[in-house]
Formats: C-alpha cells, sequence, structure tokens
C-alpha cells in the first residue's frame, strides 16, 4: 500500500486528532533547537498507516496482534509503501488458521522506518 508524501499540514491535522502536539512534529524552531533540521512525523502516525493496511488486508475482528517497532524517523516528504510478507500458516482447528504476517513501512529509498507483525485468525469461508 503505497502512501502521500508526508506534509506539514498531515502532521498538524494529526497532532489535532491525536491530541500529541510535541513541538519537534509541527515547530520547525524546536526541531532544529532539539538538534533535527525540520520536523518529522509522528512514530504513531507512521503506526497507524500500517495499520489501515493491516485490517484493509482482512477483516479486523480476524486481526488477533499487531506489534511494531520504531526505526528510524520519518521526514517531511517522506513518500511511504506498507509491506507484508505471510511469515507462517498454522491449522487451528474447525478449518481455522492462524496467520503471521511479517510488517515494515519503508520510504521511497527503502530506508525501513518502522517494522512490526501482525496475526489473524482466518475463518473457513
Amino acid at each position: 500500500m503505497a502512501i502521500e508524501p508526508i506534509t506539514r499540514t498531515t502532521l498538524a491535522l494529526f497532532a489535532g486528532a491525536s491530541g500529541d502536539h510535541n513541538p519537534v512534529h509541527i515547530d520547525l524552531d524546536v526541531a532544529r533547537a532539539a538538534g533535527f533540521p525540520d520536523v518529522f512525523a509522528h512514530g504513531m502516525l507512521v503506526m497507524a498507516y500500517l495499520g489501515r493496511a493491516v485490517t484493509q488486508w482482512a477483516p479486523q475482528l480476524q486481526l488477533r496482534s499487531y506489534r511494531v517497532r520504531f526505526i528510524k524517523i520519518t521526514e517531511v516528504g517522506d513518500s511511504l509503501r506498507c509491506r507484508s510478507r505471510v511469515s507462517a500458516v498454522e491449522n487451528e482447528g474447525d478449518g481455522r488458521k492462524r496467520i503471521e504476517l511479517e510488517l515494515s513501512v519503508c520510504n521511497a529509498a527503502d530506508e525501513i522506518k518502522l517494522t512490526g507483525m501482525a496475526s489473524y485468525i482466518l475463518q473457513p469461508q
């Protein structure tokens, strides 16, 4: 799943929606004073994009676990891509299967911003 480039507007809207008004995400002067060249995306914003991809893959009711690890800062202008790979399939009985996914979010330069795992129980059709 491809995500539009991160903009300052995106960061401001996410700050308002999430209540996370940490100024390093929205105030250039504060970000520079902290040693960063520019503001950068909230880690939880990137996690939310990946969560949206995860729930598009299979219904949310079938999701059993979702965890992530933040790897690198996501910069303004980064175009992100969510990736998944099935790492395991196990029979759970009654026709149900447990599916394990390895997840990642990368920018256009293929720098990994976030990694994670998701687990689903798929019901028989």
